[in-house]
């Protein structure tokens, strides 16, 4: 037992020695991510985001009084849990409208900034998956 306590008082470092390990691990740990563009579409909502925009506005005129986020939140997930599937399907509606104009936004503006490679790879229906099973489907035919 003795040399195991030995051995971890060596090893110990200065708090100044283990901040300087930890400034230069977290430096090289984290990634940068890309700059995005100002004027790129922003994402839709989810069928979720959708329901409980409405059932904020039915809250707040039910409880004027609750001010917590948290509170209106908690409550919209447990009704949107109770929803049989026919109930959500107005909500799931706008929000494929809502993704379906996104893609077409998305398409336009990678247009407009010129690049051509991610307009005609948000375009295509077909991911590289399904490519290249295509074509391994015609060499073992073969």
């Amino acid at each position: 037992m003795k040399g195991l306590k030995n051995v971890a008082v060596a090893r110990k470092m200065l708090p100044s020695q283990m901040l300087k390990v930890t400034k230069e691990n977290t430096a090289t740990s984290k990634k940068k991510a890309g700059k995005k563009d100002s004027g790129a579409p922003k994402r839709p909502p989810s069928a979720y985001f959708v329901f409980l925009e409405d059932f904020r506005k039915t809250y707040k005129e039910n409880f004027p009084d609750n001010k917590s986020v948290a509170a209106v939140t908690k409550a919209g997930g447990e009704k949107w849990r109770s929803l049989s599937e026919s109930e959500k399907a107005p909500y799931t509606e706008k929000a494929s409208k809502k993704k379906a104009e996104y893609e077409t936004a998305k398409i336009e503006f990678a247009n407009k900034m010129g690049n051509v490679e991610k307009a005609t790879q948000a375009a295509s229906e077909k991911s590289t998956s399904e490519v290249h099973n295509d074509g391994e489907e015609e060499e073992t035919s073969s």
